[in-house]
């Protein structure tokens, strides 16, 4: 490994990775078709009752009419689409919602955050709650200010009884930093600012590594993918480097795999929102592309989430072509 530190570059070697296969076992869009004319930034999470989708839609993307539609599984079966909130204020004002980010906590309790504002320069947080698996949500709950919750990927609970989220602005210099909540999100502390000054990063996702140590990796403007770690769960954290695995300024999202080994879906360009791919990792430093999702040169195939299964299982949806949410299953050996 050579760390190239003029460039703030991780240069990593692209190795193959043992018994890597990835097989893709299943393709659908959920509600299709869907309730409103464009959707984005999908959010997934397991529950007793199966799976729950979530994503912000409406007429486009940054308009009033643009609110948080939410799908549960029933059986494996998608159920129709309802849109669980939205920035209505008044009878004469409502604002776009963005980003929603699903959790289901150690005790059963599901949270949704999402953000309300007329741009991602002066939105706020929000979050409900359900106790029923998605069925019900509680009336939104705005966050603290200077708290936006997880800003795009899900966070993790830690051994300590912690909700750790990443989470960034974008007002003025991109930032990126971490909250944290004890309480169900009732009460938040953070750090500071993470990058900022040569690295612009956002919207990072959580890998989880032997001993306690976590990384954070993203988006960011500088064309490659951002890491990270912490060795306190996330209170304090090293110096931010850029990997060599191209990002075209748009979201990502990782998973630690069961087994120890990381995954990584992502748009593998440094311009455009397409292909679309999984990259497997056994350190979250050298990424192996394992498989693509998507690879129509004119398509937008963008936002990823995923998330393993009880069963073993990947799941994964992402934003097609703006239209609709696709929903893709894999299996990884």
């Amino acid at each position: 490994m050579n760390l190239q530190k003029g460039l703030g570059i991780l240069m990593c070697v692209w190795t193959a990775i043992p018994g890597q296969g990835v097989q893709e076992i299943g393709r659908e869009f959920i509600n299709d078709p869907m309730p409103t004319p464009q959707c984005h930034a999908s959010t997934l999470v397991e529950t007793p009752e199966g799976l729950v989708a979530a994503w912000f839609g409406g007429s486009r993307e940054g308009h009033a009419d643009v609110g948080i539609w939410l799908s549960r599984q029933e059986q494996t079966r998608w159920l129709p689409a309802v849109e669980v909130a939205n920035g209505v204020r008044s009878p004469t004002l409502r604002y776009p919602c963005w980003n929603p980010v699903l959790a289901r906590l150690k005790n059963g309790e599901m949270l949704l955050f999402y953000k309300v504002g007329p741009d991602c320069s002066w939105w706020w947080g929000e979050v409900m709650r359900s106790v029923d698996h998605g069925k019900q949500w509680s009336k939104p709950e705005r966050l603290p200010n200077g708290f936006w919750g997880p800003i795009k990927n899900k966070p993790i609970e830690l051994a300590d009884g912690r909700l750790l989220c990443g989470s960034s602005d974008e007002v003025g210099t991109w930032r990126m930093h971490v909250e944290w909540t004890c309480d169900g999100a009732r009460s938040w502390a953070r750090t500071g600012p993470l990058s900022g000054r040569t690295i612009h990063a956002i919207q990072p996702s959580f890998l989880l590594h032997p001993g306690g140590v976590l990384q954070a990796l993203g988006r960011t403007q500088e064309k490659r993918l951002f890491s990270i770690f912490s060795r306190d769960q996330g209170h304090t954290w090293g110096e931010m480097q850029l990997l060599d695995v191209p990002n075209p300024n748009s979201g990502i999202d990782a998973v630690t795999l069961r087994d120890g080994r990381h995954l990584l879906v992502y748009n593998p360009v440094e311009k455009g929102r397409s292909p679309l791919s999984v990259a497997l990792s056994n350190d979250g430093l050298a990424w192996t592309k394992a498989t693509d999702l998507e690879t129509e040169e004119r398509g937008e195939f963008s936002y990823p989430a995923v998330i393993q299964t009880a069963d073993g299982r990947v799941h994964i949806t992402y934003t097609w072509k703006r239209q609709k949410v696709c929903h893709v299953v894999l299996t990884v050996e």
